[in-house]
């Protein structure tokens, strides 16, 4: 499955694009962000993320940049259906690219894309000293939903505090109280 946006392609990864992926990720400060990640994050960390099989109900893409012959991966959006059932959105830009609204653009792309897999709700948590992430997911029209979890992060070992955040999808109107509950688990 493929998106295109007006900056950006959004495709599936191939084992042959691991070398790029561990370029583009290969940052403490991204890792350190991320709850599954491990740092330091090395090829063959990379290449059994690319290993991994993307199922029809969780896609992930990688991200480049529109019409830039051989641009490199600049990061990676998905949905994932976690352990609770419910689904999350997940992403992480490379350093260089952050403060271009990527991260915005790609997940308007996603959440579409989870719109036509029949999604109502995604939820996404960032971790409390991520402030920007949290920024990404307000423009997106994530709303908190006034819980702090501990979440763990593999990267730094230990659990860390994260804001969780919700998303209808339905389409219907819905007050700010309302989007502010927490999600059904």
């Amino acid at each position: 499955m493929f998106a295109i946006t007006p900056r950006l392609l959004l495709r599936p990864g191939w084992q042959e694009d691991a070398p790029e992926v561990h370029k583009a990720i290969d940052d403490e400060a991204i890792v350190r962000n991320l709850a599954r990640a491990p740092w330091p994050y090395a090829l063959s960390d990379a290449e059994k993320f690319m290993q991994m099989p993307i199922e029809h109900h969780s896609p992930r893409w990688l991200i480049f940049e529109l019409g830039v012959a051989g641009s490199p991966v600049i990061g990676c959006i998905g949905i994932d259906q976690m352990s609770s059932g419910n689904i999350e959105l997940g992403y992480w830009i490379g350093r260089e690219h952050w403060g271009k609204g990527y991260a915005t653009e790609a997940g308007q792309a996603v959440l579409a894309n989870a719109r036509s897999l029949g999604y109502d709700q995604i939820e996404a948590c960032h971790f409390v000293d991520n402030p920007a992430s949290g920024q990404v997911l307000r423009k997106l029209g994530f709303h908190p939903t006034g819980q702090i979890v501990k979440r763990f992060s593999v990267a730094r070992g230990s659990d860390v505090d994260a804001i969780e955040f919700g998303i209808s999808l339905s389409g219907t109107d819905q007050s700010e109280s309302e989007l502010m509950r927490p999600l059904a688990a």
